[in-house]
């Protein structure tokens, strides 16, 4: 589905994060990513996939990881949902899918027997180079953080 491959270097973006503050992949240059896609804020497995990432945020962060996440959603709709489950992480605003094309998450779903286009929940593991390491295309959002930290723990 994406056409972005284990190894390749990051695509570079730009985005408003949940406070209007403007975030680029740069900002994070030398440091390890985890780079969520996720559909929708305060659905049920976005929410399910969030507070994973949030119960276990200390231990991202003591394996050097930062978090950030991106969905179609407007910075407004990111604030509501980060201050609902009190998330500590960036959350991108991406509504005009710039960044969601450039990773080639957008796509055909199906739902219920209903074709539609939509956004592929999808996960990058970024190394302090710039490079993909690991791409998840369907996380397990109830052990996503087990499953990151067990992939990084496989590639170093």
């Amino acid at each position: 589905m994406t056409h972005l491959t284990e190894g390749t270097k990051a695509p570079a973006f730009k985005g408003k994060d949940q406070n209007g503050k403007i975030v680029s992949l740069a900002d994070y240059k030398g440091k390890k990513i985890v780079l969520y896609f996720y559909p929708e804020d305060d659905t049920p497995t976005c929410t399910v996939q969030a507070c994973n990432l949030r119960d276990n945020f200390g231990l991202l962060k003591k394996n050097g990881f930062i978090v950030l996440g991106v969905s179609p959603d407007e910075e407004k709709k990111h604030k509501k949902f980060e201050a609902k489950y009190d998330l500590p992480f960036t959350l991108i605003a991406d509504a005009d899918h710039t960044i969601i094309d450039k990773y080639g998450i957008w796509g055909e779903k199906q739902m219920y027997g209903r074709t539609y286009m939509g956004l592929h929940r999808t996960t990058f593991l970024i190394d302090e180079k710039g490079v993909i390491r690991k791409i998840f295309l369907k996380p397990k959002s109830k052990q996503h953080t087990e499953e990151i930290l067990k992939a990084w723990a496989e590639i170093e």
